[in-house]
């Protein structure tokens, strides 16, 4: 999640295969139990897949910074990737035999990206809201989907994009906490960097094996922050049990969601709905952390997910029109 896609933090792209043709809204609605109805069941079916990984990716996140008073960002870090580790390596159960260096290196990478991914985004949500942090850090995936299509409408989504960074700044960042502004953009870095690692980790191992490797590279390299800075307090039994909640609602059940709908649903259809995640982080911190937006936060966020969106089904035409092409 193999075209560059958003993917929340610790979220994996999951591999796309054959879809389902797209959904029109044309004609008259079909009830339930009819055929036509069963077909759009079964194409919104994959559409609440990702809307609800997105929802459990969001509110991990928040329930994350509720940890954070005992255990700082680090140790957050520390224990989700870890428990992760743990659950996909049990799970897959990856071979670690028969690959040559060069495999290796990249499973390294991804790994390394992985825990830059989500040290920097941690680090972030301790100093700013849930949503204004999602919006900064999905700035690294689009900044990646404008650059690989090299088109002039492209320049348009990257305007919008830094409209939107314009006024969640307020014309300055010092009306955020710039320590914290910077660690969301060093996040969104590390995001590009994962999708594209994601995309060649996919290739060299089969299934989930490259996932579970490199989950278990991101947690050693986290742990000895999470140590350094929390020490025995990540092993009581809230923190525990908390990081645990984490680690499923933030990795895998969104990576278990998407790898069903991705089975039917178009990529291009998958990225643009990922987009909408800086609105669900607003959401999510202000039921669960109480971090009210005003409405000049929520235009600029609106105008991110709309940029992204734009750069998403511009890439999207294009790729088609070089098939067209490319079968004449």
């Amino acid at each position: 999640m193999d075209q560059p896609t958003s993917a929340a933090p610790g979220h994996a792209p999951a591999p796309a295969s054959p879809s389902l043709p797209p959904y029109s809204d044309a004609g008259p609605v079909e009830s339930a139990g009819s055929p036509a109805g069963a077909r759009l069941g079964a194409r919104l079916g994959p559409v609440a897949m990702v809307v609800a990984g997105g929802l459990s990716v969001q509110f991990g996140s928040a329930v994350a910074v509720t940890i954070m008073p005992s255990t700082g960002a680090a140790g957050v870090v520390a224990v989700r990737l870890a428990v992760a580790a743990v659950l996909l390596l049990v799970v897959c159960r990856p071979k670690v035999r028969g690959y040559a260096r060069a495999d290796w290196w990249t499973v390294a990478a991804f790994g390394l990206a992985m825990a830059g991914m989500n040290g920097l985004f941690y680090q972030s949500l301790d100093r700013v809201p849930l949503g204004v942090a999602v919006t900064l850090e999905v700035l690294g995936p689009l900044a990646l989907s404008v650059f690989a299509s090299r088109r002039a409408m492209s320049v348009v989504w990257a305007a919008l994009a830094l409209g939107g960074v314009v006024l969640l700044s307020g014309g300055g960042f010092d009306r955020l906490d710039p320590v914290g502004a910077a660690y969301a953009l060093g996040a969104g870095g590390c995001w590009a960097a994962y999708i594209l690692f994601s995309a060649r980790t996919g290739r060299r191992f089969p299934q989930a094996d490259g996932l579970a490797l490199a989950m278990a590279v991101a947690a050693l390299l986290s742990l000895p922050f999470g140590i350094a800075g929390a020490g025995d307090r990540l092993l009581e039994p809230r923190t525990l049990a908390l990081g645990v909640a984490v680690a499923l609602m933030s990795s895998v059940l969104p990576y278990t969601l998407e790898l069903l709908a991705l089975r039917r649903l178009p990529a291009a259809t998958f990225a643009v709905l990922m987009s909408l995640e800086p609105a669900i982080a607003a959401v999510a911190g202000f039921l669960v952390l109480h971090q009210a937006l005003s409405t000049t936060d929520a235009l600029a966020i609106a105008l991110v997910i709309g940029a992204s969106m734009g750069a998403v089904r511009s890439q999207a035409r294009q790729g088609r029109r070089e098939r067209a092409k490319s079968a004449e």
